[in-house]
């Protein structure tokens, strides 16, 4: 299909009507804007960028750093009931829910922080619980100090090689991996006793000093105490709840308010300003564009002129593709690559025709393909995904070719009596018979398809008048008389027996337009009316030759590289055979599992790989003859609904 028509729509007019300007383009949805100080000459004329500190960034921030739990999140709402509150009005309600939410807030935390605290103690206390001692004896002790912790099973026996130093670690308890326990040393000592156990990985854990009694006394208050915390939580929460229920409608209303007008100002660094006057820039679609014009009947000051979409040099104009329902989904795959330029061609169609033909002949099932297209059409009601519609597609096509290729679900011969009902014998295709029939057939759908790239290229370039690349490049008029000439020939000689290859054909149709491409530089200057400078010709022949020997080995290569069509072909076929002959080596009972699990696995396997590979074909055997991507997706003004932090 093609690329929207655009136009460049020039807006100007009192800067109090600024901000009720952007609103309107808001509302049209379909004004990409620009920075209109690019459009401005050097000189400024008086114009200056508007630059301003946003004064709704901070009570923005303010209510998304609001705490409102799990339960509740902001969602897009109209806000037209709290359309005429003023900023001081505004302002006043989220101070008040601020300090309705504060306090509640910090005792929340603070209950949080205590069960974190208390359950990670408690879980310290079950491996101390054959100790009979009193923690308290521990903490008070005048003369040696204790460390409890967990040391390495490994590490333990190493405490054999210290039985003279005057330190001594008692187990409690052993796990798979660790001994927990504790080890005492006298105060003068015990640096080193720490130097040590660390070097044996002894790793700390923190008994807080109000555990005084034994373990066991310990581990029983500590439970009630967090089975009372848990309550006292649960009673705050539900009194949090409370509180925000009965204010989140208004609050979600003034978050998208405020976050509203956040936007509107941030749009306003597009401006550019002299005096009392604004002057902003940007593009619409010209089927679009006396509509948006009608917007701004209301605004008397404010002028709308529309100009061609070239008309500013300092901005390139935004690409919006135009698709057909059947390749729409595709264009993911273009966007991939990088959006046309706005006078370059739009390849989706292109790439949905053969994407979907290519996948189709290289996984040809008819049961796989019509589960693939089951699993897309799934895929998109549910999500509505682009990915869930080419699965559909080229399940469908994979479908087809399982109708000529006899295949359902690995099984070769199971539509052979609707061949013989349809007068065939047969079915049409047996693929491990006709070997060099379908690598041939590869061969001549990569000839088509590089001839139709290089027509492409050719009228794409024809219209950015770049006559070099249009008639005398490898992907132009020039590389097409030699590419088709070359393969007639040995088409000619090979399956004819007829000898193309005369001298007149090789000097006119191979040598002579050789010669064109080595001197398309200068011969495209000249057809342009531009002057050629040749600098060293050294320098000019060395990479010309290189770059025309680069050019035939091209012509090579990318054809050859669409043997990997009857190479998936094969693949395919080979790997059901394979699933068929396994489910023949197993009982009448396991050999149904085995045919599907080894069908999901095929779908799931070499479809996915199918998949890469025909993208492998379109972007570096196609794409790379005739398009650029260096094109910019059109982007309407809309308002930003993440966070703060994501928005700025």
């Amino acid at each position: 299909m093609s690329i929207e028509k655009m136009e460049c729509v020039n807006i100007v007019g009192l800067k109090s009507n600024l901000d009720s300007v952007l609103k309107k383009i808001v509302e049209s949805k379909c004004f990409h804007i620009e920075p209109s100080i690019k459009t401005i000459s050097k000189s400024g004329g008086g114009f200056k960028q508007l630059q301003e500190v946003n004064p709704y960034t901070d009570l923005l921030k303010r209510i998304l750093n609001l705490d409102f739990g799990d339960e509740l999140e902001f969602k897009r709402v109209n806000f037209d009931k709290i359309e005429n509150k003023s900023d001081e009005e505004i302002t006043e309600f989220v101070d008040k829910i601020e300090t309705q939410t504060q306090e509640i807030n910090k005792e929340i935390k603070k209950h949080r922080d205590s069960l974190k605290e208390n359950g990670e103690v408690l879980v310290q206390l079950t491996h101390l619980q054959d100790m009979d001692e009193d923690l308290e004896k521990f903490f008070n002790c005048k003369h040696i100090k204790v460390r409890f912790g967990k040391l390495p099973v490994d590490s333990f026996p190493k405490l054999d090689y210290y039985k003279e130093n005057a330190f001594e670690f008692v187990p409690y308890d052993k796990g798979e991996n660790y001994y927990w326990g504790v080890y005492f040393a006298p105060l003068s000592y015990f640096k080193e006793a720490d130097r040590i156990m660390k070097n044996l990985y002894f790793e700390r854990i923190w008994v807080p000093q109000f555990a005084t009694g034994t373990p066991q006394e310990e581990s029983r208050k500590l439970s009630a105490n967090i089975k009372e915390t848990e309550e006292k939580l649960r009673i705050l929460e539900q009194k949090r709840s409370e509180v925000l229920n009965e204010c989140f409608d208004m609050l979600n209303m003034v978050y998208c308010k405020v976050n509203f007008r956040y936007n509107i100002f941030s749009f306003r660094k597009n401006a550019s300003i002299l005096k009392d006057k604004f002057y902003l820039v940007g593009f619409v679609p010209k089927r679009k564009v006396e509509g948006f014009k009608k917007l701004f009947g209301d605004l008397p000051d404010v002028s709308i002129v529309v100009r061609p979409p070239d008309a500013e040099p300092g901005l390139s104009t935004p690409v919006q593709l135009k698709n057909s329902r059947f390749s729409r989904p595709f264009s993911m795959f273009v966007k991939m690559y990088g959006l046309p330029s706005y006078n370059g061609f739009n390849p989706t169609s292109f790439v949905a025709i053969t994407y979907t033909i290519l996948f189709g002949i290289m996984f040809g099932d008819l049961g796989q393909g019509l589960a693939i297209a089951l699993l897309g059409l799934i895929i998109n009601k549910k999500t509505g995904s682009e990915l869930g519609a080419i699965f559909t597609r080229v399940g469908l096509s994979s479908a087809i070719f399982g109708i000529f290729y006899g295949s359902v679900f690995g099984f070769e011969h199971l539509l052979d009596p609707f061949y013989k009902k349809i007068g065939l014998e047969n079915k049409p295709i047996e693929i491990m018979d006709n070997t060099l029939l379908i690598l041939a057939g590869a061969i001549c759908i990569g000839i088509l398809l590089i001839i139709i790239s290089i027509i492409i290229n050719i009228i794409t370039q024809l219209k950015r008048r770049d006559y070099e690349s249009a008639l005398f490049g490898n992907n132009g008029v020039t590389g097409l008389v030699f590419f088709g000439a070359l393969i007639t020939g040995i088409a000619s000689t090979v399956f004819l027996e007829d000898n193309l290859f005369t001298p007149i054909y090789i000097i006119f149709l191979l040598v002579f337009p050789i010669l064109i491409m080595f001197f398309r530089k200068p011969l495209g200057c000249l057809i342009s009316g531009k002057r050629f400078k040749m600098g060293n010709v050294g320098d000019f022949i060395s990479s010309n030759f290189f770059e025309v020997f680069e050019f035939m080995l091209g012509y090579a290569t990318n054809t050859l590289s669409f043997v990997r069509i009857g190479g998936f072909v094969f693949s395919h076929a080979g790997m059901m055979s394979v699933v068929m002959i396994l489910s023949e080596g197993v009982s009448r009972g396991a050999s149904p599992i085995v045919i599907i699990i080894g069908n999901l696995f095929v779908m799931g396997m070499e479809g996915l790989i199918v998949g890469i590979q025909v993208l492998r074909l379109e972007f570096y055997e196609m794409f790379s003859r005739f398009y650029d991507g260096d094109g910019r997706p059109f982007e309407p003004v809309k308002i930003s609904y993440k966070t703060i932090s994501d928005s700025e």
